[in-house]
């Protein structure tokens, strides 16, 4: 009974997280729902018996969009004052979505003690006596070997993207001379001085 309670409410906030990831008008808010919908979704991948997968999805995306919010506060002009006038006003649903958060938390370590659901051995068969991690290892580089590569094709179409919509011409910035770095030698960078005590440095 608890696994599918567990089942509906972190999939119907995963859902409503997503949902609001997208059509929030502020980056940032955007960012703290799709923290939630990760939280969510790690606690689905506990329901069936993953908890490799919801470590990941924790440390790794969570902690992933921290520098998310970074980049998102460097890239584009965000009003601070606005911000901080507006952080009173949503100090208590800040306190109620971390309260939901930390009840999802035990209520995530109670499955885990409770056992996973079949739907584990359905979704991706493994021996029972194989530890996660290894279970894990197997699927990806025999069943789903394809799906492993295209997935890091598609990773590495992203990247090769994201470089090149960064790598614009911008003015009073220099470009960067890859053959003239590469024939510069040691004696053109360094000067060894031999600085009289109690002078300057001459510049």
């Amino acid at each position: 009974m608890i696994h599918i309670f567990a089942f509906y409410l972190f999939a119907c906030i995963m859902i409503a997280s997503g949902a609001l990831t997208i059509f929030a008008r502020n980056p940032v808010h955007s960012v703290l729902w799709l923290i939630l919908a990760f939280f969510n979704a790690a606690g689905l991948m506990i329901l069936v018996g993953a908890e490799f997968i919801a470590m990941l999805l924790v440390i790794v995306y969570v902690g992933a969009v921290a520098v998310l919010f970074l980049f998102v506060v460097m890239m584009l002009n965000i009003d601070y004052a606005e911000l901080r006038a507006g952080f009173v006003s949503y100090l208590p649903f800040g306190i109620l979505v971390a309260i939901i958060l930390a009840a999802e938390i035990l209520l995530g370590v109670g499955i885990w003690s409770a056992g996973p659901i079949e739907l584990a051995q359905r979704a991706a068969p493994a021996p029972v006596d194989m530890p996660n991690v290894q279970a894990i290892g197997a699927l990806l580089y025999t069943r789903y070997i394809f799906l492993f590569e295209a997935a890091g094709i598609v990773l590495l179409v992203a990247m090769i993207g994201a470089i090149v919509l960064t790598h614009r011409a911008r003015g009073g910035v220099r470009g960067q001379n890859i053959a003239r770095q590469n024939q510069r030698r040691p004696q053109d960078a360094i000067v060894n001085v031999a600085q009289p005590v109690g002078k300057g440095v001459e510049l």
